[in-house]
């Protein structure tokens, strides 16, 4: 009986306690723009094709895309990195200038993140030039309670942040030199 008296209220303590120290990933978000001396036309005239990323993203060797805007059009990117990574065309707007997509096959080794997704829009802005936005949304690598360093959050989103801010300035400077 003195056993049980103890027992049960350690047991409890145990079970109730063992969850708080488990967790699994958090979402992450990385947001980034950048101010473009070039008027929202121009601008979109050079994002808007969704298979043609490679053309003004310096991050990419290649893009090939399928289905052009239409929702559920995909694309297949090479990074310049090395490897190649999977995408699909969830909405797109010619009069928002925007469209949304998301990786559609994890692939760790090329980008430390088990899933994205993500939204590149353009906007007017100051003295007639544009501000172009890309944000991502994503989990880390190692979906585990203790990732590698090469796998965790911090991996994932220094990743994601490089990624967007070559293709913005990449994206800058093709807008600006027309």
């Amino acid at each position: 009986m003195r056993l049980s008296r103890f027992l049960v209220p350690t047991l409890f303590v145990l079970l109730i306690g063992a969850p708080a120290s488990a967790h699994g990933p958090t979402p992450q978000k990385v947001e980034e723009s950048i101010e473009i001396a070039a008027p929202p036309d121009a601008v979109w005239n050079i994002v808007r094709d969704f298979g043609g990323i490679a053309n003004w993203n310096p991050a990419l060797t290649k893009s090939e895309g399928k289905g052009g805007t239409a929702s559920g059009a995909s694309r297949v990117i090479t990074l310049k990195s090395g490897g190649e990574l999977e995408e699909g065309l969830d909405y797109y707007s010619e009069e928002e200038k925007t469209y949304l997509y998301r990786l559609a096959k994890e692939k760790i080794d090329v980008l430390p993140v088990s899933s994205y997704s993500a939204e590149i829009s353009v906007k007017p802005g100051k003295d007639g030039g544009s501000i172009a936005s890309w944000s991502g949304r994503f989990y880390r690598a190692d979906t585990g309670n203790e990732p590698a360093p090469d796998k965790n959050d911090a991996a994932a989103i220094k990743a994601m942040k490089n990624f967007i801010n070559e293709g913005l300035n990449g994206l800058k400077a093709k807008a600006e030199a027309k």
